[in-house]
């Protein structure tokens, strides 16, 4: 397979992947927004490519992640490695989405850090069932 079609096969697969693909720039600049992302925070890949993560961060957690953030720019190193992590994400009207989602530190040719990559996907019904389910619970618990 010639380099070109390998890449063409990449960019296929990502774009076929259901979950939300990101990846932003040592800047914290979106550089690939794929369909499941265009799907999950409601921006098309025009409206989020060269805009900040800030764009689905909520307010309150952004000065937390940017810390974590540029800290892992400088060193290359996360204590997150291969861990499953939760966060609540932002959609573009304005809803709240709670997100699991993995990352991969990406270092360009000279070992620096180039960015880093994530793999999301919205477990919001799913969040929600759960805490419907522990409120029923608790609930129940009171009667006995």
């Amino acid at each position: 397979m010639s380099t070109e079609e390998n890449a063409a096969l990449y960019r296929r697969i990502v774009e076929g992947i259901p979950d939300a693909v990101v990846f932003a720039d040592r800047e914290g600049i979106i550089r690939l927004w794929n369909g499941g992302a265009e799907a999950m925070f409601g921006f098309r890949a025009d409206e989020a490519l060269g805009r900040s993560l800030d764009l689905i961060i909520p307010e309150k957690m952004r000065k937390r992640h940017w810390e974590g953030y540029y800290k892992v720019m400088e060193t290359g190193v996360t204590r997150y490695g291969k861990e499953l992590l939760s966060v609540p994400g932002i959609r573009k009207d304005g809803s709240r989405v709670s997100l699991e989602f993995s990352v991969a530190l990406i270092p360009g040719d000279d070992g620096s850090m180039q960015g880093i990559v994530a793999v999301l996907r919205d477990v919001t019904e799913r969040w929600m069932k759960e805490k419907d389910l522990k409120e029923r619970i608790t609930l129940l618990e009171k009667k006995t």
